[in-house]
């Protein structure tokens, strides 16, 4: 597979990762998924991504400070690098060009 390829779940977790900002960490991504992509997967399944993407260079990640509410625990919070962005750009770009090759298939708003 080539390294700056990325799957559909990956583009939506880079995408929500850059729209949730500072807040951008495990729980709060499965929760974007769920509200903004009707896409219900578990935790475990959003670890595993963004593992992969960090090991492609394409996110970092630091840990917040300890808080009470979470009982001491620390959040892993995460960032898109100019890699990430770059394989977003490549992978919206495919998207749109094949679409221009169908314009029968486009389908008009209502």
């Amino acid at each position: 597979m080539n390294k700056d390829h990325i799957g559909e779940l990956e583009e939506l977790i880079l995408l929500l990762i850059v729209m949730l900002k500072e807040e951008a960490y495990g729980l709060s991504i499965r929760k974007a998924l769920k509200e903004h992509a009707s896409r219900v997967v578990t935790i475990g399944a959003v670890h595993g991504t963004v593992n992969r993407l960090e090991r492609k260079g394409f996110i970092e990640s630091s840990l917040s400070g300890a808080t009470e509410l979470r009982g001491g625990r620390r959040k892993r919070i995460f960032t898109i690098t100019a890699s990430g962005k770059k394989a977003l750009q490549k992978s919206k770009d495919v998207k749109v060009n094949l679409w221009q090759q169908i314009p029968e298939l486009a389908i008009e708003k209502v």
